[in-house]
């Protein structure tokens, strides 16, 4: 049965399609194809409760007649993907640890400084999973930097908070580190200040200059690029080389590839894991 303040009908007309279509592009770089009516009814239907509007046709107007900062960020807020879990593509994780991080280790023995970069840091998982990881390695006492950033500013208070849900730790964190980073908080999982304080998050957009940041050893940009246009993807790219020592790495999502993009990487397989290597 529908909730009495629900809208009578979600659907867009064409004009309004594309008009959704250049604006979650101009304001993310996300690319919305012809097929993805769906997509907007999913995301953005709550919004239209909320305000009270009966389809995405009136969004539209709304969006176009007003100058209303808070409504222009929900939108896009709604149209970004916050997919992830800890310790998410596991043979990337398990390549760090046997592999690339005892040689950063080796490499970096004399200053003890290690920086890192979440580039879609969403509501804080990866990072955190960084972190720990260093943990168990006994890093602990270097000096490490890792930045997490993300488009979206609500999933990265979420992920300054370092609160979980039951089933978000139950997606790939092993129960050893539950028992050992988190503390129990009523329903919730908080996790312990020793690897909160371990990362710094922050707002960002992909699409800008990238200039100021790094130099880092690793960096994740893991499971984002799919949603940006084949110009988008060469120009971030390009700017996530210059963010990274020589001979520092890239971590791309398991679908993703800097093939036909960008030739300023070099592909290494650990096992079945691909890393980009800053020559």
């Amino acid at each position: 049965m529908p909730l009495s303040n629900a809208p009578a009908a979600v659907g867009i007309n064409p004009e309004s399609y594309r008009f959704l279509q250049d604006y979650v592009y101009r304001e993310s770089g996300i690319v919305l194809d012809g097929d993805k009516q769906y997509l907007l009814e999913a995301r953005l239907t709550p919004i239209l409760r909320q305000r009270q509007l009966a389809s995405l046709n009136d969004l539209c107007a709304l969006l176009q007649a007003t100058a209303e900062a808070p409504l222009k960020r929900q939108v896009v807020e709604a149209m970004t993907t916050h997919e992830t879990f800890f310790f998410r593509e596991a043979a990337q994780f398990d390549a760090l640890r046997t592999t690339v991080l005892p040689e950063l280790i080796q490499l970096h023995q004399d200053t003890q400084k290690l920086a890192f970069w979440s580039a879609a840091s969403s509501f804080g998982q990866e990072a955190y999973t960084l972190a720990m990881l260093l943990l168990e390695m006994g890093l602990g006492g270097w000096k490490i930097q890792i930045l997490g950033t993300d488009l979206s500013t609500q999933a990265v208070e979420r992920a300054r908070a370092g609160k979980y849900l039951q089933i978000e730790v139950n997606r790939g964190l092993p129960a050893a580190y539950l028992v050992k980073y988190f503390t129990r908080v009523g329903l919730d999982w908080q996790l312990k200040d020793e690897v909160r304080k371990m990362v710094r998050y922050e707002a960002m957009d992909l699409r800008q200059s990238m200039r100021t940041l790094g130099p880092f050893d690793i960096v994740f940009c893991r499971n984002v690029l799919i949603y940006f246009d084949i110009e988008s993807k060469k120009k971030i790219l390009t700017e996530l080389r210059g963010t990274l020592f020589r001979g520092g790495y890239l971590l791309l999502g398991g679908s993703e590839t800097t093939l036909n993009l960008a030739n300023e990487f070099e592909r290494k397989m650990f096992g079945p894991a691909a890393f980009y290597r800053a020559p």
